[in-house]
């Protein structure tokens, strides 16, 4: 195996790759990255079981070959390499890595061993804007549920429907909703698909969008491929492999509350600022502010009290229609889903202190997000 390219190239796929290469005590190879040439391609490859990457690479194939060498130690010391042409030959059980006054020699491990990245069908395809996507992920996966409990709550829901995709994220306190539109091959275009996709994998895709825009090369669409149990996501030259969350998603749908009795539209700068404020005066544990909207005053009144550090009480300007209304609230998952709105101003609508509220942007952009009520 011998190969060339840029130190810039290597760099930027092995940013994209390293990541899901950790330390495995079990099975070290998952540790290494796999460098694999074929038919003069120069790909590198990495898996933890759950999330495969391969980055195709430019460079200039010598002979063909593959070979892998530990992740962490490769990244690091091409990211320490001068911006030039880099060298890499494999000679028994390591590689030689060259470039101008630098030299080194890796030992590692033989492709055999290496899991093979599982190939996913890409006849269910569906093509969307980077920069929407990546917004809606930002918008959706935050919700997802920590809890290892119910396992189907710990990835984002994705349902597509002809040309649209909603992605929904809740842990049962709080729930996140984001519609954008897709473009789908003639096969596809009237079914129904319904998939859960883990956090950490969404996670993932989100640092390789944002890694790629860094550095200089910016990709306008994603493509997404599903199959059964597998999803490929594909930017330019990475792909990235995932497995699905098996389980059926809750009827979330139900929850959403229809209508309300009070409608608010608030200034986003301002509610953020008082509810950090009177979140200082919270009770521990519980991280409560109380949200009280009078009828007729056109105000919307933020307090929280500890028996300990003290109160406030902060009166902010809003239009508000409707009855009298109120409602205690978690103010941690109320500056989530209000920093996840890039409008100036937001609407939250309430039912009553017992139901859900909702939140979105004044302007409708397909963003919904919901909050459960701390029960007095």
């Amino acid at each position: 195996m011998e190969l060339s390219s840029l130190q810039e190239n290597l760099k930027q796929g092995l940013y994209i790759v390293s990541h899901v290469a950790g330390k495995n005590i079990n099975l070290p190879i998952l540790n290494n990255v796999l460098i694999e040439i074929k038919e003069s391609n120069i790909k590198l490859i990495t898996t933890n079981l759950e999330i495969g990457i391969v980055h195709t690479t430019r460079g200039k194939v010598t002979e063909e070959g593959s070979f892998t060498v530990d992740s962490k130690i490769f990244t690091d010391y091409i990211n320490l390499l001068p911006n030039k042409k880099v060298n890499i030959v494999k000679k028994e059980n390591e590689i030689i890595v060259e470039c101008e006054n630098y030299k080194t020699k890796i030992k590692g491990q033989d492709a055999e061993d290496f899991p093979l990245i599982p190939q996913v069908d890409r006849s269910q395809t569906y093509t969307t804007s980077v920069a929407e996507f990546k917004k809606a992920i930002s918008q959706v996966v935050f919700a997802v549920s920590t809890s290892e409990a119910r396992l189907e709550l710990s990835g984002v829901f994705f349902s597509f429907n002809g040309n649209k995709l909603n992605m929904a994220a809740t842990d049962s306190y709080r729930l996140a909703e984001k519609e954008i539109e897709v473009k789908t091959g003639d096969k596809n275009k009237e079914e129904n698909k319904k998939i859960i996709i883990p956090a950490r994998t969404l996670q993932e895709v989100l640092r390789i969008l944002s890694g790629l825009k860094e550095n200089g090369e910016e990709y306008k669409e994603i493509e997404i491929s599903v199959s059964d149990n597998q999803i490929l996501f594909t930017i330019g030259s990475t792909e990235l492999v995932s497995r699905l969350i098996e389980g059926q998603y809750p009827d979330y749908k139900q929850i959403i509350p229809i209508g309300s009795k009070t409608t608010i539209t608030i200034n986003k700068r301002d509610i953020v600022r008082a509810v950090k404020a009177s979140s200082l005066f919270s009770k521990t544990g519980i991280n409560d502010v109380n949200l009280d909207f009078p009828a007729g005053k056109n105000q919307v009144i933020i307090s929280s009290t500890s028996g300990q550090t003290g109160e406030s009480v902060i009166s902010l300007d809003a239009d508000v229609t409707g009855e009298d209304n109120s409602a205690v609230i978690n103010y941690r998952y109320l500056l989530d889903g209000l920093n996840n709105i890039e409008d100036d101003n937001i609407k939250i609508e309430v039912i009553d202190s017992n139901t859900p509220c909702i939140i979105k942007p004044e302007e409708n952009n397909g963003y919904l997000y919901i909050i459960m009520p701390i029960k007095q």
